[in-house]
């Protein structure tokens, strides 16, 4: 059997709106072992991004328990959790989030910074990424500068440059056209068959086929996985 990745139990997300609180998802057990290329299904509001958040550590649980690599996640200090997120995850957004203020290359190089990369090893590391996805000749230009889709390409090497082992993916082809959406899904296709953990949530089950596995909420609960 492949190692377990990670691992969630009788988790919830209760954030407080108004004067009421408000249960965002309910008692999620999931576990997710390396190699998989899981799609979380659901209707708008049913709990798909902030369980991609809650996996991705950009946002916590508020009860239950979350193992990532065999460390209690839930137990952990934001600092240490910021610093197990920029190891081991790479976040890929439908909105892209690239930095307006830096270039393609920039853009890409950021998470190395963050992970204190030696400058000459991020140099080839993100020569390599773009490379790898034909976007040389973009490398000087700023995020406006680009379509739609070589916007997301360019947040996908930004994802992957660090070498991560989960790739987390919201909507990551929502903005894009039919031929764009079919390349970043093959692209996506490929890497996990080279071993990249991913999670995507998307609403489309074209998107979804690409998965191994298909997990469906519904309010905040999983209904079928």
């Amino acid at each position: 059997m492949t190692p377990i990745l990670l691992n969630i139990k009788e988790a919830s997300r209760v954030v407080k709106s108004g004067g009421s609180q408000v249960s965002i998802l309910d008692e999620i057990d999931l576990t997710v072992h390396e190699g998989e290329f899981i799609s979380l299904m659901g209707p708008s509001g049913s709990g798909k991004s902030t369980l991609l958040n809650c996996i991705g550590m950009l946002d916590a649980f508020t009860q239950g328990e979350y193992t990532f690599l065999d460390q209690d996640v839930h137990k952990m200090k934001d600092r240490n959790r910021s610093k197990l997120y920029k190891e081991y995850m790479g976040f890929v957004f439908q909105a892209y989030h690239l930095i307006d203020e830096l270039t393609v290359q920039e853009n890409i190089e950021t998470p190395l910074i963050y992970k204190k990369v030696k400058p000459s090893e991020r140099k080839a590391m993100v020569a390599d990424m773009l490379d790898r996805f034909n976007i040389v000749g973009k490398k000087d230009l700023f995020p406006e500068q680009l379509s739609g889709g070589q916007q997301q390409l360019v947040g996908i090497a930004r994802a992957l440059v660090a070498h991560p082992k989960l790739i987390l993916a919201d909507e990551p082809t929502g903005n894009l056209n039919s031929k764009q959406r079919k390349e970043i899904m093959e692209l996506f296709s490929e890497l996990n068959k080279e071993g990249v953990t991913i999670i995507q949530a998307t609403h489309s089950e074209e998107n979804a086929s690409y998965g191994s596995r298909i997990v469906n909420l519904l309010d905040g609960r999983i209904t079928t996985d």
